[in-house]
C-alpha cells in the first residue's frame, strides 16, 4: 500500500524565471518579528501539493493558471516578492523590492497512478520535482519562494514549493496558498486580507524573560551523534491505531487529544530506538499555535510565525519505563504553558540571547499540520490527493516530524508522519511502533 519508491522518471524543466507582482507594490523595508527571525526558523521548508486531472478544467494549463494567479497574489502578499536582508544584531527584515518569486515549469513522463495508491513522503525523485536552483539555498538576498509546477502525463500536476520559514508558519502558509488558490479560481482579492503587523511579536523594551524556556537551554552534547547514516521513512496512524492508543491511557486522561497520544507514542518509540541512556534527559518540543492565546487574538490574516515550542523534559528511563499515560500527561501539560506572556518572553529571550537555536541535544520537535488543511487548497482542480510537507526534519536538524492528514484506500482520515533516523534505529523504531499499536510492550 506504500508509495512506489523504486519509481524512476525524467523531468524536463524550463529555465527558472521570476514572477513579479501583477501590479506595482510598495517599495519599503518591513522588519520581521523577534519570533520570526530566531535561529531555529532560518531554513527553507519544502511543501508538495499533488492534483489529479479534472475534466471540468478542460484543456486549461495548470502552469499558466498558477503562474498568473501567483503574480496576482503577490500584489497582496508583496513581501514574498522581496528579499531578506540582515541588519545589526542579526535582525532580519524584508526589502520589498518587487523582484518576485522564483518559478519553474516542468513536465514529467509519468502518470499519477505510477506513484502508487497511497501518497506520502518520501516522494520518489523529489529533487526532480523541486529543483534546487543554485544560490537560492541561502537565507538572504535570494527569492523567498521557490515554486515548481510539474505537469504529469495523465493531465494531473504536482506543485512543489519551498518557503523561507522566517516569513511564515504552517498557518501563514495556509493563508497564502488559499489566497493563491482563490485567485486561480477567478477571485479579484483574497477572502482573508493578509496582515503584516509583526510588531505584535517584537521584544519589549527593556526585554525581560519572565518564563522558563526549557526549549532554549544550551547544554553540552554528551550523546553519540544520531545524525549519521540517516534514512527517511513515513509512519501511519489510522482510526484503528488511534483507538488502540486510547486504550492504553488511564481514565483521567481520556480527554486528551489525538495529537497528545501520537506525539507521546512517537517520543517513546524514538527514545527506545535511539537507545538513549536511562539517566539522560530527553525533550519533546511541541509546536503550539499561539494566535488565539493573545488578548485580543492575533489578527485573522496574520501570516507570520505565531507559535512557540515548549519542551516536555524527562529522563529516558522514566519515559520508556512508565506506563504510556506518563508521556501523554507530559505532552498535554506542556501545551498549556503557552500564553501571551510566554510569547513575549520568547521574543525577549531572542533579543537577549542573540536569536539562539533551540536545544538540539536529546530533542525532537512535533508540528501538527492537520489544522492547516493544505489538502483542501483548491486551484480549480479540486482537493489535492496529497497536500503537506515533502519530508521530515528542519534545515540541518533531523529530529522534527510533521503530522499530515491523508486519506487511506478506504477513504478514512489518517495521519502520516515522516521521520529521519539512523538505519539501525529506524528498524528498532518500526518494531517498537508496531508493538505499541498491538499492545505488546506495555509495562
Amino acid at each position: 500500500m506504500a508509495i512506489s519508491l523504486s519509481l524512476k522518471f525524467t523531468v524536463r524543466r524550463c529555465e527558472p524565471e521570476l514572477v513579479p507582482p501583477a501590479l506595482p507594490t510598495p517599495h519599503e523595508t518591513k522588519v520581521l518579528s523577534d519570533i520570526d527571525d530566531q535561529d531555529g526558523l532560518r531554513f527553507q521548508i519544502p511543501i508538495v501539493q499533488i492534483y489529479r486531472k479534472q475534466a471540468s478544467m478542460g484543456e486549461r494549463d495548470p502552469v499558466e493558471v498558477l503562474r498568473q494567479a501567483l503574480s496576482q497574489t503577490l500584489v497582496f502578499y508583496y513581501p514574498f516578492a522581496g528579499r531578506l536582508r540582515e541588519g545589526p544584531h542579526r535582525k532580519l527584515m524584508v526589502d520589498c523590492t518587487g523582484e518576485g518569486a522564483m518559478f519553474i515549469q516542468a513536465h514529467a513522463d509519468v502518470t499519477l497512478d505510477q506513484f502508487g495508491d497511497f501518497l506520502q513522503p518520501p516522494f520518489p525523485c523529489f529533487h526532480e520535482l523541486l529543483y534546487d536552483v543554485p544560490a537560492t539555498q541561502q537565507l538572504t538576498n535570494t527569492p523567498l519562494l521557490l515554486v515548481q509546477v510539474t505537469r504529469l502525463k495523465c493531465g494531473g500536476f504536482i506543485l512543489a514549493i519551498r518557503l523561507n520559514h522566517t516569513m511564515s508558519d504552517g498557518h501563514g502558509l495556509s493563508l497564502f496558498l488559499n489566497a493563491w488558490a482563490e485567485m486561480a479560481r477567478g477571485a479579484s482579492k483574497p477572502s482573508i486580507a493578509p496582515v503584516w503587523r509583526r510588531e505584535l511579536l517584537m521584544a519589549r523594551d527593556p526585554p525581560r524573560i519572565t518564563c522558563k524556556h526549557n526549549e532554549y537551554e544550551q547544554i553540552q552534547d554528551t550523546l553519540t551523534s544520531s545524525h549519521h547514516n540517516l534514512v527517511h521513512r513515513s509512519f501511519f496512524f489510522g482510526p484503528v491505531d488511534i483507538a488502540a492508543l486510547r486504550g492504553l491511557i488511564p481514565q483521567h486522561l481520556q480527554h486528551c487529544s489525538t495529537f497528545d497520544m501520537i506525539t507521546a507514542c512517537f517520543w517513546r518509540c524514538r527514545t527506545k530506538a535511539l537507545q538513549i541512556e536511562a539517566d539522560e534527559d530527553v525533550r519533546m518540543m511541541v509546536i503550539v499555535n499561539a494566535r488565539a492565546r493573545f488578548n485580543p487574538p492575533l489578527p485573522v490574516g496574520y501570516y507570520g510565525n505565531g507559535f512557540a515550542y515548549p519542551a516536555a523534559i524527562t529522563k529516558a528511563g522514566k519515559l520508556c519505563g512508565n506506563p504510556f499515560g506518563y508521556a501523554v500527561e507530559l505532552i498535554n501539560k506542556v501545551k498549556g504553558e503557552v500564553t501571551e506572556e510566554y510569547m513575549h518572553s520568547v521574543a525577549d529571550l531572542m533579543v537577549t540571547k542573540g536569536r539562539c537555536l533551540f536545544t538540539t541535544v536529546g530533542s525532537c520537535i512535533v508540528s501538527d499540520l492537520t489544522r492547516a488543511k493544505l489538502r483542501e487548497v483548491d486551484f480549480g482542480w479540486g482537493e489535492a490527493v496529497y497536500g503537506g510537507v515533502a519530508q521530515g526534519g528542519a534545515g540541518e536538524f533531523p529530529g522534527v516530524t510533521f503530522f499530515n492528514p491523508v486519506k487511506n484506500e478506504k477513504g478514512e482520515e489518517c495521519i502520516v508522519f515522516p521521520i529521519w533516523l539512523p538505519a539501525e534505529a529506524m528498524e528498532r523504531f518500526a518494531k517498537e511502533f508496531n508493538a505499541m499499536l498491538s499492545h505488546q510492550n506495555q509495562p
